[in-house]
């Protein structure tokens, strides 16, 4: 992925603002779930990405002292970097799946984002951070997809449970 014509600042904003809707889509999604297990892995994750905001935070502080972090609200202007887009599609689902599905998508999306800027980057600490965090990215897609293949396998024994579905309350 060639960001090369984006500045450092807009990617770092545009990672916070993914991160932050990230964490927020898990979050809920956690919330909707039945599966106990699914329901800890998507809260962690949740955490996971709340703590990728805080390490963004302070590298944009870092490299920009002084200047206040401002999201930008149109973050579609980067077509290189489709998760914010994935994680919205996500709220007109209501098929657990899909939403795994969907989230795989964005997790690999991200760390190809890192990777990116890594690449990029002529500050060494910089791109070791963007190598990490598009480590833990591909992490967290290893994990959503261990979620989905475990769902296919047994979902028939789950019976009654219905740990695939949603909560009724949606």
């Amino acid at each position: 992925m060639d960001l090369r014509k984006y500045s450092i600042e807009d990617l770092i904003l545009l990672g916070i603002k993914s991160e932050i809707e990230a964490a927020r889509v898990y979050r809920e999604t956690a919330n909707r779930v039945k599966n106990p297990f699914l329901k800890n892995r998507l809260e962690a994750l949740s955490r996971e990405e709340d703590k990728h905001r805080e390490v963004l935070e302070n590298l944009y502080r870092k490299f920009f002292p002084g200047k206040e972090i401002v999201l930008p609200e149109n973050p579609e202007y980067l077509p290189e970097f489709p998760e914010i887009e994935i994680f919205r599609e996500i709220n007109s689902t209501t098929d657990i799946r899909t939403v795994l599905e969907k989230a795989m998508m964005a997790e690999m999306s991200a760390k190809e984002y890192y990777e990116g800027i890594a690449e990029m980057v002529d500050d060494e600490d910089l791109a070791r951070m963007m190598r990490y965090m598009a480590k833990i990215e591909e992490g967290h897609y290893n994990i959503l997809k261990m979620e989905y293949e475990d769902m296919q396998e047994f979902e028939s024994i789950m019976g009654d449970a219905n740990y695939v579905e949603f909560d009724a309350r949606f």
